[in-house]
């Protein structure tokens, strides 16, 4: 019964993020004129197909990808689409859209761009609902107490303060000045505070500490914070800003990868996302959802970073062609694609294998 739940999870989690992005992609091309072939959800064979407005419809049979083939695209499946579509019987008084490389710079930007959007709509409107339903109250970042005798008060926090930023960097939820501060090498931290209507600065401030089970020190907060009341405005507010701490939790982890602040091997690849849906979907729909909205937004992020085989690397080669005025070199292109493509691969090749040694060292 656990393994039908993670898998039945599973499905809905990688399915929603996937289904969303190339709808997003899809409808993007409809309203800009251009030409869709195919539109596919799953890869591998097809269990379904309809042809409706001259765009074939395909559900395939691993919910692991999906794709949108757009005529004039340079792949595999816009290819196959495309010697499809030319059997195709467009209705009278149709006209067929135009092939992809011949729409306006910014239509086809839209089209790159609407695909990571949706992903951040999705993971809006399922914070949305998770903080609409959910029974607690929504935290604020104004401080209600300083427990007697913590350092944190006696070294500038004050009850009545509203923290805005926490070593300079701005601070959405609540959630952020705990993300902030577990990020901070020792236990003090440079807050901005807004006091009395005042923007003040509180350099160097200081927390106690105490030592866990595991023998390591940690933090001890030693403040608590207001509640908010669950009013739409608040709710709608609070999903926004937990859309934006989440975006900017997960281009903050990458960005510490990369400097080394992180160590590659807490890179998690797909066996580490089902262990994670599994584990959630052992607590609950509430904890899968969650996952879901995190997920969605990884995507999102992800694939605007500016790297060739991604989302964001084609936005990069249209910024540059709209400067330089012609496209940039196909062989340029397609190089570029595939060393980012094999660097990607062996980054999920290398995640999987420490997801792998996690699950039987028993670190998942």
């Amino acid at each position: 019964m656990t393994v039908f739940i993670t898998i039945l999870a599973s499905l809905l989690v990688f399915g929603a993020v996937i289904a969303i992005h190339e709808f997003g992609h899809f409808a993007a091309a409809k309203l800009s004129g251009i030409q869709v072939n195919e539109f596919a959800i799953g890869m591998g064979p097809a269990l379904w197909k309809k042809l409706a407005g001259g765009t074939q419809y395909t559900l395939r049979l691993l919910p692991v990808g999906g794709y949108v083939a757009m005529e004039g695209e340079d792949s595999p499946e816009a290819r196959q689409a495309e010697g499809a579509a030319a059997e195709q019987t467009v209705p009278p008084g149709q006209r067929r859209g135009i092939p992809f490389p011949e729409a306006a710079i910014w239509r086809r930007a839209l089209v790159m761009a609407a695909g990571p959007a949706m992903n951040f709509v999705l993971g809006f409107v399922v914070l949305l609902g998770l903080i609409a339903l959910r029974p607690e109250a929504i935290a604020s970042k104004i401080i209600y107490e300083v427990e007697p005798g913590a350092l944190c008060g006696q070294t500038g926090l004050a009850a009545g303060d509203e923290i805005v930023a926490v070593n300079g960097r701005r601070c959405f939820v609540a959630n952020d000045i705990l993300y902030e501060l577990a990020r901070t090498r020792d236990t003090q931290a440079d807050f901005t505070v807004r006091r009395d209507g005042k923007l003040i600065e509180l350099p160097g401030v200081q927390f106690d500490s105490y030592t866990a089970e595991d023998g390591s020190t940690r933090m001890d907060i030693g403040f608590t914070v207001y509640a908010l009341a669950k009013t739409p405005a608040n709710v709608l507010k609070e999903s926004a800003n937990n859309l934006l701490y989440y975006s900017r939790v997960i281009y903050t982890s990458l960005a510490d990868l990369v400097r080394g602040r992180e160590s590659i091997n807490n890179l998690s690849g797909p066996v580490g996302i089902v262990s994670a849906i599994s584990q959630a979907a052992s607590y609950g729909l509430d904890d899968v959802m969650d996952l879901l909205a995190l997920i969605s937004i990884n995507l999102g992020v992800f694939n605007l970073l500016p790297i060739p085989a991604l989302d964001g690397g084609r936005l990069v080669f249209l910024a540059v062609e709209a400067v330089i005025r012609r496209p940039v070199s196909q062989r340029l292109q397609e190089n570029l694609t595939l060393a980012a493509f094999l660097l990607l691969f062996g980054l999920m090749i290398f995640a999987t294998y420490n997801d792998v040694l996690r699950l039987f060292t028993g670190g998942l």
